[in-house]
Parts: structure tokens; sequence; C-alpha cells
């Protein structure tokens, strides 16, 4: 692969916090003549600095990160640069993830599980102007998207029922009545289509809607 259109490598900041997985990248990298690493950083808040004083053709951008999060990141970068070419890079298979990432300006997700086969390609797609997702990733995306999506309400209800929370302790902690939590949870099952609250939490983890901690 010669050197692209303009004459120059293709310019690549990498937004990972963990080194292993940086140094994997930029190994991978720096073995393609039409490519380099110019910036890498391990938090959403030096990305939005990073961006700007490097104008990298593609990022690469990892959801999880202490401090600012991937999606606030390419919400910030996106806002200043409406060009950026941004990629997620995560371990998560999941629609609702996937969503968020392409609502804040992502063209691109790749799992990092199939960064070795897919990662060269993706980068040069993405900077030819196209868009990449996985097929199983644009599938779950396609069977959720007539989905009504949780309230932040309803999402914080959930998450301290993942946590072991019963109903009165959840009222107690948002301040709010018992015969609301249930309304909250009756609209939870409906818009997750299940009939528990161990179904409920399980299948807004594996989607992606919220996280364990």
């Amino acid at each position: 692969m010669s050197l692209n259109e303009a004459g120059r490598s293709i310019r690549i900041l990498i937004v990972d916090d963990h080194p292993i997985l940086r140094d994997g990248l930029v190994s991978l990298i720096a073995q393609q003549p039409d490519m380099k690493v110019v910036g890498e950083v391990a938090s959403g808040e030096d990305a939005v600095i990073a961006f700007r004083s490097l104008r990298p053709d593609v990022t690469l951008m990892d959801l999880q990160m202490p401090g600012m999060g991937g999606v606030d990141a390419i919400q910030a970068i996106r806002s200043e640069f409406a060009g950026a070419r941004i990629i997620v890079l995560t371990t998560y298979a999941s629609d609702a993830k996937a969503v968020r990432a392409l609502k804040a300006g992502a063209v691109g997700y790749l799992l990092k599980s199939s960064v070795r086969k897919e990662l060269l390609d993706t980068v040069r797609a993405i900077h030819a102007g196209h868009r990449r997702i996985p097929p199983d990733i644009a599938n779950e995306i396609a069977v959720h998207a007539g989905d009504e999506t949780l309230s932040e309400r309803e999402m914080a209800v959930l998450r301290l029922v993942a946590g072991g929370q019963a109903n009165k302790q959840i009222a107690w902690q948002l301040t709010i009545s018992e015969d609301t939590v249930k309304a909250h949870m009756k609209n939870i099952f409906a818009k997750l289509d299940v009939a528990d609250r161990t179904h409920a939490v399980t299948v807004a983890v594996r989607r992606g809607i919220i996280e364990l901690e």
C-alpha cells in the first residue's frame, strides 16, 4: 500500500487508558507505510486537547475511560471539528453503546477482539470517507431501532436494582415514592420486553444500556 492520494501517511491519534493496548496499536500501525501514529493519550480530556493540536486524519477512541469517557470526548471533538473521523474501539458488542457513540459523531465501530484482523482496513475506509460498523452490531441496532429508550430516571432505578436494592431502598435513595418506583419498573419491563427484575438487568447490561459497577 502506497501513501494516500495527498502524498502523506494517514495520521492517527490513539485514545485508550490501557498502555499495553496502545503499544499493540502503535506496533501494528508502525508496519504500515501509509499510516503513522501522531499521538497517544489515556483520557477523553487529553483526547480533546491532543486533537486540537495534532489534527489527526483518524482517531481511535476507547469508550470506557476514567474521567471523560469516549462518547463525551467524541461529542466535544466533533463540536469543534465537524469533519473529525473517529473510530470507536471497544470491548462491548452492544447496540446501546454503539448508538450513543454513533450519535455523538463516530463513523466507525470496531471491537478490540477484531483489531488485528480489521483495524487497518477500517482506518483506510474511514479515511476514504466511508463508515464501518460490524454486521452483528448493525443488526442489533436495526432490531432495536424502534424500541422506546429508557429515561434517565428509569436507568437510575435499574442501576439500583442491579445493585441489589429493593423498591423501598430505591425510593429512599431517589427521594420518590415506592409506587413511583413500581411505575418505573413497569415501564422498564415494557420497554425491554422482560417479565422480571433479573431479566431486565441482564438485558440492559448486555445491550450496554447500563453498566455494572
